[in-house]
């Protein structure tokens, strides 16, 4: 694959209780262990949350190719990923999951439901977790 686009940023610190900042200073923030994995949580974010706000924003936007291929306008749409950490199955070391809703107001559940499974096959952060972690889809 030749990229369109390359994005890089480096973590400092204490990992999950560091620092991150992308190469163009654009993102630049601390990170904080949640309370739920032993840290101190608080307005701080942590890898699963920009996990979870990139798989969103590029999900969206995949559904929206699709939906244009097709000829379907959209409107007031929204995307929620929410993405888990837990112990893996062999019990030496964590792994991810994720759960996909779209909201497609005035889209019937047939088309929505289409429309969700496309852009599943199209959308990178899916092609990247396809076969990697459990992944559900969902039509609000």
């Amino acid at each position: 694959m030749s990229a369109l686009y390359t994005a890089s940023a480096t973590a400092t610190g204490d990992g999950r209780s560091g620092h991150v900042r992308s190469s163009d200073g654009v993102l630049d923030f601390d990170l904080v262990m949640p309370k739920e994995l032993g840290g101190p949580g608080g307005a701080f974010t942590n890898p699963e949350q920009l996990f979870a706000a990139g798989y969103a924003a590029c999900f969206h936007s995949a559904l929206k190719r699709v939906a244009g291929m097709q000829k379907i306008t959209l409107t007031d749409t929204a995307i929620t990923v929410d993405v888990g950490i837990g112990p893996n199955t062999a019990g030496t070391g964590f792994q991810l999951n994720a759960a996909i809703e779209v909201e497609l107001p005035g889209v019937d559940e047939a088309t929505a439901t289409a429309l969700l499974e496309a852009a599943h096959q199209v959308c990178p952060y899916s092609n990247a977790t396809r076969g990697n972690i459990e992944v559900k889809l969902a039509v609000a």
